[in-house]
């Protein structure tokens, strides 16, 4: 009787503290250090990294810093930024990308 008490409160707190140690998806990831250089000098992002610019992505803040604002923000905290031959909206707090409008 214990050791189904004793099991039932293990899993129990294994549940309550595993979502704490899990990852959040690509807010915390940044560019590898040679292609935060290249981005820093103007060159375009590597195919692969391309593939990275669609809506619902999170933008990188290199990324971001790297294009040019063309709308300010909007009351909704919306601007619009060209980054190489792309026209993007992303929401500025968070970096969402919401839309592509310009390939």
């Amino acid at each position: 009787m214990k050791v189904k008490v004793l099991i039932t409160l293990l899993l129990a707190l294994t549940l309550v503290v595993s979502p704490s140690y899990a990852k959040k998806k690509d807010q915390d990831r940044q560019l590898p250090p040679g292609l935060a250089k290249n981005v820093k000098r103007g060159k375009p992002l590597p195919p692969g990294w391309q593939k990275k610019i669609a809506p619902g992505n999170i933008l990188e803040r290199e990324i971001y810093m790297q294009g040019k604002i063309i709308a300010p923000l909007d009351p909704l905290g919306i601007v619009t930024i060209r980054i190489d031959d792309k026209v993007l909206r992303v929401h500025q707090k968070s970096m969402e990308i919401l839309e592509i409008l310009a390939d």
